[in-house]
């Protein structure tokens, strides 16, 4: 039976792990979400700190720092209804719900079906490479520091043997809160590289180090300090530098692996790294506020497989969601086919040049051969195997949309494109029958990007197979209020939809309200 506690706005969905306010999910990590299962399971009753840890943290022995932050995490999200002094804490004894009264009630479940197991981690060696500090303490170049440490993760992605957690799931660890031994078990990371950025004027201060976060050991430390023309040298120094921490009989054939082609021009790269949250987005408007920064950046670099690729993902964006007019249509090809190009050394340039001509040009054999291609260059690429699931969902594929999507969330749990990899395990699900794992997956993809329609629209499909005629109808409504001139049949067009597919999802989004 799946668990729905309700209190105050909220609504603790305990089978999905998510907490919604007003309908709207919330940014709570798997850990609070057990900690305030148990709270509002005994509301009202103080629960002690070793209940609390055995729910979060079950068999693991963690210091109570790590708990006292997922109790900031809780009251942070409370806050959004008002509840901010809803958890009591009781000195030395543990904490205690004392807002609202809590309503619980059980939703029949049907019985699960069989999926395909989650891929292990491979025996070699794996990194987490953890967010670098900006040492500037004014926070407008957080998007730098962000974007050098993509691109030595990328660097080092390149070693065949080398098992890389992609840096957006990395990203979200504090290594000061939870401990390094913590973060290289919870992302299954034998080595944790860490380190700071500094740029001052035309110069370049980074400093790193690579640990074994079992035992703590320094096993490398460096700092450089360069001027900011070579921040790509510097980048592919530090990267050899951890492949030899790591493997010192490492083969020199492969330590040229980790050099990449750059563009010449540094602002064109500092251009694209500005533009990449809008184009991770996946709605309009910030699509259209991306292409203006890329534009620019191919101006000053017109071979820049990356700005192609973005730009390419950008004008995907505009014809799915914006009228499927013909210009974004072509434009979308020519940028993928640009990337492609001059991207045969760059994975991520590749696999998003890939879902372009798959989705835009609808020609899935170019469109996985992009995706191997991307995958010979960086084995680690969760976002070729995320990019890659959807495809195959949409094309009626579900076995390998659910493989594909699995993969990508053990590659890479925090990805920001993660909303994306729950649509390829929603659309596997739903076209296997197996209702309750989509409607999970859809309510995942909300939660990971609320603003994005799609994920809307599978969630109201989902929940309308399901018999959950009043969610399912939110969730349509939704929908039209983040795309107004929404069709399903255009969606189902523009991408096109496995014939059965669409017919399933059709009947489901007829129920829900959503106009066809």
């Amino acid at each position: 039976m799946a668990a729905m506690h309700k209190f105050g706005s909220f609504c603790l969905d305990a089978d999905a792990e998510i907490l919604f306010c007003r309908a709207e999910p919330l940014g709570l990590g798997r850990r609070a979400v057990a900690l305030l299962r148990v709270l509002l399971e005994r509301a009202g009753t103080p629960v002690g700190k070793e209940a609390l840890i055995e729910a979060a943290w079950p068999g693991l022995a963690i210091e109570d720092s790590n708990l006292t932050v997922q109790m900031a995490a809780i009251r942070r999200a409370l806050s959004a209804g008002g509840g901010t002094d809803w958890i009591e804490t009781l000195p030395r004894r543990g904490y205690r719900y004392i807002g609202p009264a809590v309503t619980s009630e059980s939703l029949p479940a049907k019985a699960a079906q069989p999926t395909a197991p989650v891929s292990a981690l491979p025996s070699r060696p794996s990194v987490a490479v953890l967010r670098f500090s900006n040492s500037n303490g004014d926070g407008e170049d957080d998007y730098f520091a962000d974007g050098v440490v993509e691109d030595i993760a990328a660097g080092l992605s390149r070693v065949n043997w080398l098992f890389v957690i992609a840096p957006k799931s990395s990203f979200t660890y504090d290594a000061q809160a939870l401990g390094l031994k913590q973060i290289g078990q919870e992302l299954g990371a034998r080595y944790l590289l860490q380190g700071s950025v500094r740029r001052s004027g035309d110069r370049v201060r980074i400093s790193a180090q690579m640990i074994e976060a079992e035992t703590g050991s320094l096993l490398w430390t460096e700092r450089f300090d360069r001027p900011l023309a070579d921040i790509f040298d510097l980048q592919d120094e530090i990267a050899l530098n951890v492949v030899s921490a790591i493997e010192p009989r490492l083969r020199r054939a492969e330590l040229e692996r980790v050099k990449r082609k750059r563009p010449e021009n540094l602002d064109a790269y500092d251009l694209v790294l500005q533009a990449q949250p809008d184009v991770y987005c996946g709605m309009p408007t910030e699509a259209a506020r991306a292409l203006a920064l890329l534009e620019r950046a191919l101006l000053l670099e017109p071979g820049y497989a990356l700005a192609h690729a973005f730009a390419a993902m950008s004008h995907h964006c505009l014809f799915l969601r914006a009228g499927l007019l013909e210009d974004h249509r072509l434009a979308s090809v020519r940028h993928a086919r640009a990337a492609i190009l001059y991207g045969q050394d760059d994975a991520l340039a590749l696999t998003f040049a890939g879902f372009s001509i798959g989705m835009d040009e609808h020609d899935r054999d170019a469109a996985f051969a992009a995706a191997e291609a991307a995958l010979a260059v960086s084995p680690s690429s969760a976002i070729t195997y995320i990019v890659g699931g959807v495809m195959f969902g949409w094309g009626g594929k579900a076995e390998r949309a659910i493989e594909w999507g699995e993969r990508a969330l053990r590659l890479s749990p925090f990805d920001p494109w993660a909303w994306s990899a729950f649509h390829a395990l929603m659309l596997g699900h739903f076209h296997l029958g197996h209702d309750d794992e989509a409607v999970k997956a859809a309510y995942r993809a909300v939660q990971h990007n609320p603003r994005h329609s799609i994920s809307h629209m599978l969630l109201a499909a989902a929940l309308a197979k399901l018999g959950r005629l009043g969610d399912a109808r939110s969730a349509a409504a939704r929908v039209l209020e983040l795309q107004p001139a929404f069709r399903y049949s255009m969606q189902f067009s523009g991408v096109d939809c496995d014939p059965a597919l669409a017919a399933s999802l059709g009947a489901a989004l007829d129920i829900a309200g959503l106009p066809g």
